[in-house]
């Protein structure tokens, strides 16, 4: 079976976890969540400042409650989106407003987000979707127009920018993922990119379970307590040594990522399977993606369906991706859809995912195409894979 996904390691997380046992450092903020936290502000420029935390949901939710969300307050974002993007401004009793996307990267159409702002929208969530930036500037200057806050969901975005800039550190908050189907991974984890330093001090409280406990560690208080409301969003320092290890790597993880990326798509042109299938361009100078995802479009679900089907007959895992969040069951409870929905459904109906992980070879890759050609050639048309 050639899996979905391998979960990267370097062979470096041994020495890194033996290094936190000797030191003793097992809990969260210690010695190797610092030294995450510096690294991550360096490589990602964060302006503001970087907090480790025990996964990219609850660093979400820590934006939520950065905003001091009420009931009915609105929060604009895609539907294309993974459950925890609505989530946790849902739990502070905010209203989702979804807005179409674009089909050619599955991100949200920043030209739509603008009809669905209301007086009583609070914030604008967008999901960069592979690693492939949504087109930030145009979202900033409708954020400054509104005097409404933005959130990156980059929990995919590792090593990956927007005319320079990292993914994360654009709005004024920025969340990444560390969970073990990420490229770089610790299990689980995650990291809140505090752009706006006007909100850090109450995001170190926050974390701390509403206590100035980070501040009496500094030395700044000769003790600590409850001064507000919070829970527990760190991580465990044994996590961040794991994944401190791995961050060494990123910029090698990304290269390799990127050349398996490169490598799909031009195997699948050569078969010049473009004809059967939508499979992706190449992003316009000013994107860089880190080789997240490959994906291709089918032309109808039963198509996908089908495709699914035949790779797993010759041991090939390939998946679909997120069901769309306003046709949920909680989603037609806590949501509404700003507009039409040209493509949402559509696209995420006919999205492929392919095996793409560090340890995967070329030779693999061949297999998995000729087995695309097969489906499609052998019946010679793409309508009954």
């Amino acid at each position: 079976m050639i899996p979905f996904h391998e979960p990267y390691t370097n062979g470096l997380e041994i020495s890194y976890l033996k290094d936190a046992i000797k030191r003793r450092s097992f809990s969260g903020a210690g010695y190797f969540t610092l030294q995450c936290e510096l690294l991550l502000k360096e490589f990602t420029g964060c302006p503001g400042e970087v907090l480790l935390t025990s996964s990219c949901t609850h660093a979400l939710e820590m934006c939520a409650l950065l905003l001091d969300l009420q009931p009915g307050d609105e929060i604009i974002m895609p539907s294309f989106t993974f459950v925890s993007s609505a989530n946790a401004f849902v739990l502070r009793g905010a209203k989702i407003v979804f807005v179409d996307i674009r089909p050619d990267t599955m991100n949200i159409d920043e030209h739509l987000i603008e009809a669905a702002i209301t007086d009583k929208t609070k914030a604008i969530l967008v999901m960069h979707y592979g690693g492939v930036a949504c087109e930030m500037d145009t979202i900033m200057n409708i954020a400054a127009k509104f005097d409404i806050k933005v959130i990156e969901d980059a929990a995919q975005c590792m090593d990956a920018w927007y005319k320079g800039k990292h993914l994360g550190s654009i709005g004024h908050f920025g969340t990444i993922s560390f969970h073990a189907t990420k490229n770089i991974q610790c299990g689980e984890g995650g990291a809140l990119l505090i752009n706006d330093r006007t909100f850090y001090e109450r995001a170190e409280i926050l974390r701390e379970k509403g206590t100035n406990r980070k501040a009496f560690l500094r030395g700044d208080i000769d003790k600590y307590s409850w001064v507000d409301i919070g829970s527990s969003y760190l991580m465990s320092d044994l996590a961040a040594a794991f994944l401190l290890s791995q961050l060494k790597t990123t910029t090698i993880v990304t290269e390799k990522r990127i050349k398996l990326w490169n490598y799909y798509l031009k195997k699948l042109t050569e078969k010049k399977l473009d004809k059967f299938l939508q499979l992706p361009s190449a992003s316009p100078d000013h994107l860089q993606h880190n080789g997240h995802i490959f994906y291709l479009h089918t032309t109808d679900l039963k198509q996908r369906i089908r495709l699914i089907k035949n790779l797993k007959e010759k041991k090939i895992q390939a998946y679909f991706h997120y069901v769309p969040l306003h046709s949920a069951v909680q989603g037609k409870k806590h949501s509404r859809f700003s507009g039409e929905d040209k493509f949402t459904t559509v696209k995420s109906n006919t999205l492929l995912r392919l095996p793409l992980f560090y340890n995967l070879t070329t030779k693999q890759i061949d297999f998995i195409v000729d087995a695309i050609y097969g489906a499609s050639i052998d019946k010679k048309t793409i309508n009954t894979f």
